[in-house]
């Protein structure tokens, strides 16, 4: 097509040059804002299909030649729509420009008002440009994107956390996972089935899983960072994050991007590069009718390798009865038999190797003996080295895919719609636990004779589908939707062993999974009477929704403990199998056994709900905002809560807000009923931690009580200013959120090792220690958020954007820990709410975060330059000493596009450009040389310096 137009353009002057030439002439003119009055400085000017440009000056006014009519402007800037401006001749002119996304966007959160701009609402709301970002920035996925723009958004690649690892934990203002509702096109999305109860921030919580969702498919993003419980129900104590999909037409978009990391610290440390990433995606529309309907696509599919930071382990592999092992296999000998009360081969063996046995004829003899460190010497006859038993720390490795659609069809000339959109998406993630060394009585050496590194692989599944019909009845607009989601979590365990199976066990295990699926019926009803007030706004609507948490079991060998004689244990007496020296074997596939039977369960709940929404304009410079919002659940009664929100605007570019709200939590159906067993690192320590459900027998003999709703009081107070001559725009809002009944996971209790009912229970579930859900705690949040955006034009071609974004946080637990009274008695208060949970809590992530991001255009170049500035953490540890402070650290984002042509972008860049890491950990935290970073908290990661190179395509 364009070597069309090109060939067009060569004949059409090749003819007709002095036609053209009589033709051409100046067209000036000035472009303002939407009001038609306030000059848009920065604004480029381009006549399509030429590469002739100009840009508006500070009164928005500009000047450009054009050399034949009729021609067409193109005329664009950062947070505006682009618009097309036909001229037939030199002429003057007025070019409005309606207001895109930037902190003027007319934002579908937080205010039901359907011409409330961000800038004027009465709670903060930030609008991210998504596909600035994935033009320009180095993320790909969504949670490390807004990781990087969004300063009260927290989330990072965890590690060494089981099903964590492939999915990570999220949060607005440094609240949990859980206290943030997430909306796509202002829907409900559905939960994630995973709760976090490993070694996290965010532990014993359930987020929503944003990685899920394409970034190509995404318009942009507004978050909304206030209490909005009371006009979009649970979940929204920290916020709401709403996603608007593309409704664009006629455009085929491609992007592809490729990096890796390039660090000091690749490859266990050796140096070079790892983490290797490739992501494709498209995005295409077609306009349905002629009225304006659309469907859009988006496709895309990802790899990400993983990547190790440990250099190498430090402690001890191998014993003398491994040396023992050795000269037994290098002699064609069933190492299996040596299991079998065969001493003397264990004799013979020994002293084939050398080792004084110093006359020792019987097992207890012998283990104080051959229970000796023989590391080096193995090593070194092994020809192995200690970075053969590294782990995996750092990033999982994660394969996936992506669909999602986006469609509107009006139905008649009154404005009445149908609208659907839906995504499904797909990932397959490997990552890894704890090496099994050989000298543990867990590793079943005649199968692994040199240990082995257990391998965790999940598949998860996402469906989502959501159809509606809006329009106007009578002068109302009327939205009724039902929208669905589906969250599946499998795992595959592979590389690993049934310890007290022995010979017989398998080496993969289909060791179960959960899913989570919603479904939410929704109907809102709103209309604005411009002659009330200055402007009145009333919505209402109902809700009802639909909940169901299921555990499938995996296979018996998953999670079943055998007898000697390879019996599946179903009684308290009876014995597990052995090692050579008497030590019992674990059951179940090691680093994370299966679901049982026992841990099988379908549960489900429903709830109602019904909201009233006022804002009126009382004057020009008065808004009073007004919600409140009634919910039943099945599982937990009614709550009524409510919003009330004003904004005032002092000057004419100046205007103060505030907000003052209540809200509620219900507990999640996972926190209700997930149980399991799984192994726990406690301060290095494994420990087989079995979780039980609130209403277990477990739970009743500690008086640990039923969960109820955790609730919520919170207060914000700010003001927004504009300086127009400067191009400067300001927000600064401070906030307070104090959220009663928390809901924790607790520490690990243990049974008194008497044969009592505990002890018998944990015997059952396969575990040496119980953890609960509860609400043990109230906290309290405070914090500042500033955002500062300056515009301005730089040469005749030159536009500058930048953005300075801030917040500083702090929670804390507040009052006494709810402990039952058989728990204070035992002196087990601090088992409930452990102080790596606090840790975990109130400083395992950034609560200080600034966010200072440049973008440059000047004709075929973009530049852009972010630098994030990354508060200090504390190190999540029981060990009060242990507990030590990560220093702040500015990270820099770098990246240089160029516009080969008008449909093809090339650009590269780094994340992390100087290759920055956290402050390294101290001996007592390092586990033996396994983590030279801290896993527990986590300010920006550890992948240390990231390049990339992205091509992007459209037509």
């Amino acid at each position: 097509m364009k070597k069309l137009l090109h060939s067009k353009l060569f004949f059409y002057l090749l003819f007709f040059v002095p036609i053209a030439v009589m033709a051409q002439g100046t067209v000036t003119g000035t472009v303002t804002e939407a009001d038609g009055q306030t000059p848009l400085p920065g604004a480029n000017i381009v006549v399509k299909g030429t590469t002739n440009g100009t840009i508006s000056d500070f009164d928005g006014n500009f000047s450009i030649e054009v050399k034949s009519f009729p021609a067409t402007l193109v005329v664009s800037t950062v947070g505006y729509e682009t618009k097309e401006v036909s001229v037939s001749s030199a002429t003057n002119i007025i070019i409005t420009m309606a207001e895109g996304v930037a902190l003027q966007e007319v934002v579908l959160i937080g205010s039901r008002n359907p011409s409330r701009t961000a800038i004027d609402t009465p709670v903060p709301v930030d609008i991210i440009d998504v596909t600035e970002l994935t033009s320009a920035g180095p993320q790909v996925n969504l949670n490390q994107m807004l990781n990087y723009v969004a300063p009260s958004f927290t989330s990072n690649t965890q590690t060494i956390s089981d099903g964590t690892d492939h999915i990570d934990p999220a949060s607005l203002r440094g609240l949990g996972p859980d206290q943030v509702l997430v909306l796509i096109n202002g829907k409900r999305r559905h939960n994630s089935s995973l709760v976090n109860v490993n070694g996290t921030f965010g532990r014993g919580s359930v987020g929503t899983d944003l990685n899920a969702i394409p970034t190509a498919a995404i318009q942009r993003i507004e978050v909304l960072r206030d209490g909005a419980a009371a006009q979009y129900g649970s979940d929204a104590i920290a916020g709401v994050i709403n996603i608007v999909l593309k409704e664009t037409t006629n455009e085929l978009s491609v992007n592809v991007t490729s990096g890796a990391h390039f660090t000091k610290n690749a490859n266990d440390q050796t140096g070079g590069v790892d983490g290797e990433t490739v992501n494709v995606s498209t995005n295409f529309g077609l306009k349905l009718g002629e009225k304006g309907g659309y469907i859009n696509f988006t496709g895309d599919f990802d790899f990400r390798n993983y990547y190790s930071r440990m250099k190498e382990w430090e402690g001890t592999v191998f014993n003398l009865y491994n040396t023992v092992e050795r000269f037994a296999n290098n002699d064609g000998y069933d190492l299996s038999l040596l299991l079998d009360d065969n001493v003397d081969d264990v004799i013979n063996y020994a002293n084939q190797a050398g080792i004084n046995l110093n006359g020792a004829t019987t097992k207890p003899e012998l283990q104080d003996i051959l229970g000796a460190d023989n590391t080096m010497q193995e090593l070194s006859a092994r020809g192995l080295t200690r970075s053969d038993f590294n782990m995996r720390v750092g990033q999982s490795e994660i394969r996936g895919g992506r669909f999602f659609a986006n469609m509107a069809i009006p139905l008649d000339d009154a404005g009445t719609e149908l609208y659907s959109f839906a995504g499904i998406s797909s990932r397959n993630g490997n990552s890894a636990g704890f090496y099994r060394l050989p000298n543990q009585s867990r590793t079943y050496t005649p199968a692994y004779i040199n240990g082995f590194l257990p391998e965790i692989n999940s598949t998860i599944t996402d469906k989502s589908v959501s159809v509606g019909i809006k329009g106007m009845v009578n002068d109302w607009n009327v939205d009724f939707s039902n929208t669905y989601g589906k969250n599946e979590f499998l795992y595959t365990i592979g590389n690993t062993f049934n310890a007290s199976l022995q010979k017989a066990s398998p080496t993969v295990f289909d060791a179960g999974g959960f899913n989570f699926m919603q479904n939410t019926v929704n109907l809102d009803i709103s209309q604005f009477f411009d002659d009330i007030f200055d402007g009145l706004n009333v919505a209402f609507g109902a809700e009802y929704r639909l909940e169901n948490y299921q555990i499938v079991a995996g296979e018996e060998a998953s999670w079943g403990q055998y007898t000697q004689e390879g019996e599946l244990i179903v009684l308290p007496s009876q014995n597990p199998a052995v090692d050579f020296f008497g030590s019992a074997r674990p059951g179940g596939s090691q680093v994370f056994p299966g679901f049982s039977p026992k841990n099988e369960l379908s549960r489900g709940r429903n709830s109602i709900a019904g909201y009233i929404d006022l804002e009126a304009d009382l004057t020009d410079a008065f808004l009073v905002s007004f919600a409140t919002r009634f919910e039943n659940y099945s599982d937990f009664g009614s709550t009524t809560n409510f919003k009330l929100a004003t904004r005032i605007k002092a000057a004419e570019n100046f205007n103060i807000r505030a907000a003052l709200n209540t809200g509620f939590r219900a507990p999640s159906l996972h926190q209700l009923y997930f149980n399991s067993t799984s192994t726990i690192f406690q301060d290095g320590i494994p420990v087989e931690v079995g979780t039980f459900a609130n209403d277990s027998r477990a739970a009743k003999l500690l008086g640990i009580p039923e969960l109820k709703q955790e609730t919520s009081k919170s207060v914000s107070l700010g003001f927004t200013a504009k300086m127009p001559d400067a191009n400067l725009e300001f927000t600064v809002d401070g906030y307070f959120v104090a959220i009663d009944d928390r809901v924790v996971y607790t520490g690990q209790f243990r049974g008194p090792g008497t044969g009592s009912e505990l002890d018998n229970l944990l015997s059952q579930a396969n575990a040496s220690a119980a953890s609960f859900f509860a609400n043990a705690i109230n906290t309290e949040s405070k914090g500042l958020d500033v955002v500062i955006t300056h515009k301005t034009p730089i040469g005749t071609n030159g536009r500058l954007k930048s953005d300075l974004s801030a917040t500083l946080s702090k929670t804390q637990q507040v009052g006494p820990i709810k402990a039952s009274q058989v728990l204070v008695n035992a002196g087990l208060v601090d088992t409930y709410f452990p102080e790596d949970s606090r840790i975990y809590l109130e400083a395992a992530v950034p609560r200080t975060k600034i966010n200072l991001t440049n973008s440059y255009s000047s004709g075929k170049w973009v530049v852009f330059l972010r630098n994030v500035f990354f508060g200090e953490v504390s190190e999540a540890t029981s060990t009060v000493a242990n507990q030590q402070v990560y220093g702040s650290k500015v990270v820099t984002d770098l990246s240089f596009g160029y516009k080969a042509s008008e449909s093809l972008t090339f650009t590269v860049g780094a994340n992390n450009l100087f290759d920055i890491y956290p402050d390294r950990t101290i001996e007592a935290n390092r586990s033996g040389g396994r983590f030279d970073w801290s896993r527990r908290s986590q300010q920006f990661g550890i992948g240390g310096r990231f390049l990339f190179a992205r091509m992007s395509f459209k037509l």
